[in-house]
């Protein structure tokens, strides 16, 4: 069972945990013993990360939840910006919500989308079915930025058609336990694919980017990075999951994952997975997890240098390739700032 079918019924019985393949690093029924009472409606906090900010053509702003499924379809035309923001005001309260998201053949879009939590110890669960035309691109940037007691759930589930572009970069910096999850239908025929992502991680904060992508049928491409920051007693979990159909020829499909522990305590699960049942293909991935480089701390020192800003400088350095990855200017200089404020926390 879902989490949002749990919070449906308040049956936390069957929720996923340690023994489904899926989610052994993200154990949500060891964490969820009880279905919290449903969150009460509450209207939007004044304050908002500087990625809400951004300026934008459209504005959704969903509240504790919705009974009910929303609805958006894109302008087919110039380029457009919608801002999503899901926000949780509740105390050790549930919800959940769902929004289908329409791209028309030949639209483009950017979602810039924020996961915002003024309240302590709720439980959220927000769906995302996205669904493009022939032609259509869309930039997605997510900001998870919630509550160290926080349980929240996010998933995305994406049609892509022929010739079209999907990029998408999700940053996170945990919670008690937060995980993402994209979904992804690549159809081939030209059709384009970019999953990035980037989590920071201090204290006891829990974060797991899960993907799946299946590419089905013939020239089809797909980029992937993500890079992780880990500090204290916090755990990064990173699934990545590329899957290529019979029939699926010419399949071009990279995936990368590299973190950084940050001392002894920290923790990173990482399961890079490729799947391949055609032949014509080029796809290839990578994992790697280690600490800072101690020789070029030390050249850093060297020139003067204090150690906490020189461990900044290559932490800002290491992350730094997924932030330039963000198309939008205005989202980029955003997220560059929230990386630089969380930054400074950890060094």
């Amino acid at each position: 069972m879902s989490l949002v079918k749990a919070i449906q019924t308040r049956d936390a019985s069957a929720l996923p945990g340690r023994r489904d393949e899926a989610w052994r690093y993200s154990d949500l029924k060891g964490v969820l013993r009880a279905i919290p009472d449903a969150s009460p409606a509450a209207a939007a906090p004044a304050s908002a990360p500087p990625l809400a900010e951004v300026v934008a053509d459209n504005e959704i702003v969903v509240v504790n939840g919705r009974s009910t499924v929303m609805r958006f379809v894109a302008s087919a035309g110039a380029p457009r910006t919608l801002r999503l923001r899901v926000v949780a005001s509740a105390e050790h309260t549930a919800h959940s919500g769902l929004l289908a998201l329409e791209l028309p053949d030949g639209s483009d879009l950017t979602l810039i989308e924020t996961y915002e939590g003024s309240g302590s110890g709720y439980v959220s669960d927000f769906g995302l079915a996205i669904s493009m035309g022939e032609g259509a691109r869309l930039e997605r940037i997510v900001l998870l930025d919630e509550p160290a007691d926080a349980v929240s759930v996010s998933q995305a589930e994406v049609e892509l058609s022929a010739t079209s572009a999907f990029r998408q970069t999700v940053i996170a910096s945990g919670a008690r336990l937060q995980r993402h999850e994209t979904h992804v239908r690549h159809p081939g025929g030209g059709a384009e694919a970019r999953l990035d992502g980037l989590y920071i991680l201090e204290a006891k904060r829990h974060t797991d980017l899960t993907t799946v992508l299946t590419h089905a049928a013939p020239d089809g491409t797909t980029t992937q990075l993500t890079k992780g920051l880990v500090k204290d007693q916090a755990r990064g979990v990173f699934q990545g999951k590329i899957v290529v159909e019979e029939g699926a020829d010419r399949t071009d499909a990279r995936m990368g994952h590299h973190a950084l522990l940050l001392n002894d305590g920290a923790e990173v699960d990482a399961k890079p997975e490729l799947e391949i049942y055609a032949d014509d293909v080029s796809c290839a991935h990578g994992n790697t997890v280690g600490s800072i480089d101690e020789d070029a701390l030390f050249y850093i020192r060297s020139r003067g240098i204090p150690e906490a800003e020189a461990r900044a400088l290559l932490m800002e350095a290491f992350v730094g390739e997924v932030v330039d990855r963000i198309e939008h200017e205005p989202a980029r200089d955003a997220v560059r700032a929230w990386v630089a404020d969380r930054l400074r926390g950890l060094s």
